[in-house]
């Protein structure tokens, strides 16, 4: 410990480039959550949607990414064991974020979707397991992650087929479909503000209710939520009576009107998901990073929480936007384009099941991987056509990149342990 304190700031610099590089990967494979679908189904030009997530994705992680947060990642290990020798610490913080980053990198070049959370969560059960001992990593947050792989995404499978087959038998397999669209779209409206509100707050905005110690109850977070539907679907029905489509125009022409009044509920929700992505995954970059400024500036003292000074928050926020603008579009063309052919009916389909799912898992206290939730409901989306409207070859790569994702995270981060043991000790 009498080295790192030494060469404390150097070995903060190197932290914050490994936090950048993590940051930067959550950019370029997780922003695809929130946009994907948009651009799959042409709501938003590939351009625009970078734009769009930038802004939200920033003002996410920098403005709601939190004062305070967990040292230890989900509760994954057992902060006790190292005790006695904290430098193991920072060893381990730096090795999981430079192992999490480069999968991450790796992935996105190769198009994969897979979940930022379980690659920072693989590296540090992997450094902990082989480099301290396997009794200070929590096994059961472990199997209760690989449950998650299965149970989040059939969900949101379940709610997105659901959505599609109702917006088939309610509004595009009718004798009018634009006069259905205008009594039903502002229902989903409805659904689609008060999901979004709902994960905006519950997600989104946690800690900055936390640190100006405003307490909602549950009922409160539903009222709001359930105002904010209901003023979307008002400013909705409005825009909807304006636009005037001839009942004798053929059905081709009233699904073109119906599919352009889901694209634009398509871009509220999927701004609502990128804000809330923002401010909830860039702790998988600046938590480590917290972790290992806390216990350097402490001179070894290892705390359950560590404050983050705004600029590790800053690195974060501009990592995420970099990574999405540089890598960001490999991902996706994944999930918007490749997995099934989406419409904006189709897109806001899944995206409404996607915010749905994480709001039931939260509730429920699932582990939840975002990426896995969306794919899950893209899946959903195909399954409503049919089998063979999926791209089972795709759908195949996807599945064993998220198996591989924690044990390629563990063993990449047990190699740059040993190598910054070895280096710095």
């Amino acid at each position: 410990m009498d080295f790192l304190i030494a060469n404390a700031d150097t070995m903060i610099w190197i932290a914050v480039a490994f936090g950048f590089l993590m940051a930067f990967g959550i950019g370029a494979n997780d922003v695809a959550n929130a946009m994907g679908t948009s651009v799959g189904a042409k709501a938003l030009t590939l351009k625009q949607a970078i734009i769009v997530a930038a802004i939200f994705e920033f003002a996410g992680a920098y403005l709601a990414g939190g004062e305070v947060t967990k040292t230890i990642r989900k509760g994954m290990i057992d902060s006790s064991y190292f005790n006695g020798q904290p430098e193991l610490l920072v060893f381990g913080m730096m090795a999981a974020l430079l192992a999490a980053g480069i999968w991450l990198l790796i992935a996105s070049k190769l198009g994969w979707p897979v979940s930022t959370t379980h690659s920072i969560v693989g590296a540090i059960v992997g450094f902990a397991a082989v480099g301290v001992t396997t009794q200070a990593v929590n096994w059961g947050k472990v199997g209760s992650i690989v449950g998650s792989w299965v149970i989040t995404p059939v969900l949101a499978g379940v709610i997105a087929f659901l959505i599609v087959l109702s917006v088939q038998k309610l509004i595009l397999n009718t004798e009018d479909p634009f006069q259905k669209a205008k009594r039903y779209v502002p229902v989903y409206m409805f659904l689609a503000g008060f999901v979004i509100a709902l994960v905006t707050i519950m997600k989104g905005l946690k800690h900055v209710f936390k640190d100006k110690s405003i307490e909602l109850t549950t009922l409160d977070i539903y009222l709001i939520a359930a105002g904010v539907g209901v003023i979307i679907a008002g400013i909705g029905a409005m825009f909807i009576s304006r636009i005037k489509v001839d009942k004798k125009e053929n059905k081709e022409y009233q699904f073109a009107s119906v599919e352009k009044v889901f694209a634009v509920l398509m871009i509220v929700t999927a701004c609502g998901m990128a804000f809330a992505h923002g401010s909830n995954d860039v702790a998988n970059a600046i938590g480590p990073l917290a972790a290992i400024v806390s216990v350097i500036q402490s001179g070894g003292e290892i705390g359950a929480s560590a404050s983050v000074d705004p600029r590790i928050l800053l690195v974060g926020a501009i990592g995420i936007v970099i990574g999405l603008i540089v890598l960001g579009s490999r991902v996706m063309a994944t999930i918007g384009q490749k997995i099934t052919h989406l419409t904006p009916s189709r897109g806001f389909a899944a995206e409404l099941a996607a915010a749905s799912t994480v709001i039931i898992a939260s509730g429920a206290g699932l582990p939840i991987s975002t990426t896995q939730t969306l794919v899950g409901a893209v899946l959903g989306v195909g399954m409503a056509r049919g089998i063979a409207a999926l791209n089972l070859g795709v759908v195949r790569n996807i599945f064993v990149s998220w198996v591989v994702t924690l044990p390629a995270g563990a063993i990449l981060s047990i190699i740059f342990f040993y190598i910054f043991k070895a280096i710095f000790s």
